[in-house]
């Protein structure tokens, strides 16, 4: 497993792995020792849960039920086909990469054909639930108020994705429905936790991924040098939290050098509007736009959207990238989304 990467996503197998013995041989009846408590854990550590099982779907979801744990497994993937059909379903719905989640099962074949289809899957026997999830990978620094809800947040998502699925018209059109607001304001203390799960667990969109200690992070806050902002979101289905950072350095040119938006808002504009929102700060001053990118493994997207929001290549450094915003005038908000700034400078 690759070091910065953490467990954001825990898939279950239900026979012999979460529940005692095989549901259809009249097994079932018995959850494994440290079962519950593991799923418990897990989603108060904000990591996200759901289950890829062999099984009648109808009876294991009333067994899940019964023991009071339908509620911690998003869009589980329960019939006699392939496990790996199922582990892709989940990480699409809720886009995760693979690298990012964890499948538990007792059977080594099933373990095998998961990472036949996705090599980068973290695979686990779950001998020991407990020692299990103790391991490295699945720590966290610290309990956020967006990790505490972020199995909230993600059924929201995916309320989302329905009724996106079902609606007929323009991509822009359907996020117009959504009464999206934006609240952008200055990173303060109580914010820093947050900012460091932001660094550490977004990979995709990120423009640069660099990362700060907390000291580091803290000592942004009143530097009059930096613009350290964080924008948090909300729509008619919920509010998404905090999920994205603008870090910019003032000099002869505001140089942007770090922009993070969370991948569960990657479809809805985030990233755009943050880019805007830097053009508009940097004509308030009468100063250029510059943009630090450094390419990573994930993070391509970022590089495009840069592009498409009118910034040009300035300088090549091996995977170090410096741009330049090119457009005559800053960039406007898109129309399906207010913006509200809350003590920007």
């Amino acid at each position: 497993m690759a070091e910065s990467v953490r467990i954001k996503l825990v898939i279950w197998d239900l026979d012999n792995t979460l529940w005692e013995g095989t549901l259809s041989e009249g097994g079932g009846s018995t959850l494994r020792p440290g079962a519950r408590e593991a799923v418990l854990e897990l989603d108060r550590r904000g990591i996200v849960q759901s289950v890829a099982s062999k099984n009648d779907g109808a009876a294991a979801m009333a067994r899940i039920r019964e023991f009071g744990l339908e509620d911690y497994f998003l869009c589980p993937q329960i019939s006699w086909g392939h496990k790996s059909a199922g582990v892709g379903a989940i990480l699409s719905a809720l886009n995760i990469k693979p690298e990012a989640a964890a499948f538990v099962d007792d059977s080594e074949f099933e373990r095998d054909e998961v990472r036949h289809i996705f090599p980068s899957v973290n695979a686990y026997d779950g001998a020991s639930l407990s020692d299990m999830i103790a391991l490295p990978e699945f720590q966290v620094p610290f309990i956020t108020e967006d990790a505490a809800n972020r199995r909230q947040m993600y059924r929201a998502d995916l309320a989302r994705q329905s009724a996106e699925s079902a609606f007929e018209g323009s991509a822009d059109e359907f996020l117009a429905t959504l009464g999206m607001e934006l609240d952008i304001s200055p990173v303060t203390e109580e914010d820093i936790k947050r900012v460091e799960e932001l660094t550490v667990r977004t990979h995709q969109l990120n423009s640069t991924g660099y990362t700060y200690d907390y000291n580091e992070l803290v000592s942004m806050i009143d530097d009059p040098r930096r613009v350290f902002l964080i924008c948090g979101l909300r729509d008619k289905y919920g509010d998404s939290g905090k999920v994205g950072l603008l870090l910019m350095e003032r000099g002869e040119a505001f140089r942007i050098k770090l922009l993070i938006v969370s991948c569960r808002v990657m479809s809805r504009g985030i990233g755009s509007a943050l880019l805007a929102y830097a053009t508009q700060l940097a004509a308030r001053e009468g100063k250029p736009l510059l943009a630090e990118f450094f390419e990573t493994e994930y993070n391509r997207i970022m590089y495009i959207t840069y592009k498409l929001a009118g910034f040009e290549d300035q300088e090549e450094n091996g995977s170090a990238l410096l741009l330049r915003y090119a457009g005559d005038e800053p960039i406007p908000m898109p129309d399906y989304l207010r913006v509200t700034e809350s003590g920007v400078k």
